[in-house]
């Protein structure tokens, strides 16, 4: 449990910092998937509808798949929506992109296929 803590704060940390500048694009590319700060792997949930502009991984879920928190997109590839909550996330693609809570070093590719609806974000 305290791991599992331990990942959820530098993941919120993370997300933060990546955000601190324009500079710092909080999305990279790394081994073909798209990862945030600290190099830990982003995913996309199926059941979001690309381009709606909004979340449907909210509570509980977002708890287990922290959302990228933004406020400026990196590049036009790039959006930034508004969650339930009023908080700002970054999407590319049209599609909300989150970390997984269960991915514990970077390059973690854990979340792929859970439920099979998670799936690793690529470019």
């Amino acid at each position: 449990m305290k791991k599992l803590i331990s990942m959820a704060a530098f993941v919120a940390a993370a997300a933060l910092a990546g955000c601190a500048t324009m500079n710092d694009s909080p999305v990279k590319t790394m081994d073909g998937v798209l990862v945030g700060a600290g190099g830990m792997t982003l995913y996309t949930f199926d059941r979001d509808a690309a381009g709606s502009g909004k979340s449907v991984c909210n509570g509980p879920c977002a708890t287990n798949w922290p959302p990228l928190m933004a406020s400026k997109a990196p590049g036009s590839d790039y959006s930034v929506i508004t969650r339930d909550d009023g908080k700002t996330q970054l999407a590319y693609k049209g599609k909300p992109l989150y970390y997984w809570i269960k991915d514990t070093k970077p390059g973690d590719k854990t979340g792929e296929g859970v439920n099979q609806v998670w799936r690793t974000a690529r470019p």
